[in-house]
């Protein structure tokens, strides 16, 4: 089976319709992906069926259970999910933020050549980094212990905001160390096609006291 077609049928499992040029689009971000590992290292998966399921899809398995204005993809590394969520979502505003100055270097590449409007680059350390518009969600990928996520990215959520965490396994240790003025909205186990292992979304709001 093609990429494409791998493409293609796993968008229909995930109940998401996108259209031709928006599919090509991912296609043409994996095979940039595939170009750049040659240097970068951006990933571990280099077969790009699986970087079809294992990245694509599995970005793309959240935007059912995300409404954002302002998104933010924090330790965005390859872009994931972040540049799959700016295809999906044109009229979400999607920051990637990545310290590692390598990996920003090809954000900016990848931004530009899919000729990503919605889309910006940050390399910086997140814990740091400033901004006057916030976001309303936050979401990361392996990214960090969800305690340690919500504590350095607090002052960038809006009030009212959610933070949105890709997990493998359901995290209860991880869910039992959150801040007390966190709140666990959802935990949504997601089937992803072609990809066997567990994935979980953990939705997070603050407490409105806190927010």
């Amino acid at each position: 089976m093609s990429t494409a077609d791998q493409l293609k049928r796993g968008l229909i499992a995930l109940g998401l319709a996108l259209d031709r040029d928006t599919q090509q689009r991912l296609l043409d971000y994996i095979a940039l992906i595939e170009k750049w590992n040659r240097v970068y290292n951006l990933t571990a998966i280099r077969d790009p069926e699986k970087m079809v399921s294992h990245h694509l899809l599995d970005s793309l398995a959240v935007v059912p259970h995300l409404r954002a204005k302002r998104l933010l993809d924090v330790g965005s590394g390859a872009g994931l999910p972040g540049i799959p969520l700016a295809l999906a979502s044109p009229d979400t505003r999607v920051t990637l933020l990545d310290s590692n100055h390598k990996k920003a270097a090809f954000l900016n590449q990848a931004v530009m050549e899919l000729k990503l409007k919605n889309a910006e680059v940050c390399a910086e350390r997140v814990e740091s980094w400033q901004t006057q518009d916030r976001f309303d969600v936050i979401i990361s990928r392996a990214f960090s212990d969800l305690g340690e996520f919500v504590r350095v990215t607090r002052h960038l959520l809006a009030p009212g905001g959610m933070y949105a965490a890709m997990k493998g396994m359901h995290p209860y240790e991880e869910i039992d160390r959150l801040p007390p003025d966190c709140n666990v909205r959802q935990v949504l186990p997601l089937a992803i096609p072609g990809l066997d292992g567990a994935r979980h979304l953990v939705l997070i709001v603050q407490n409105e006291t806190a927010a």
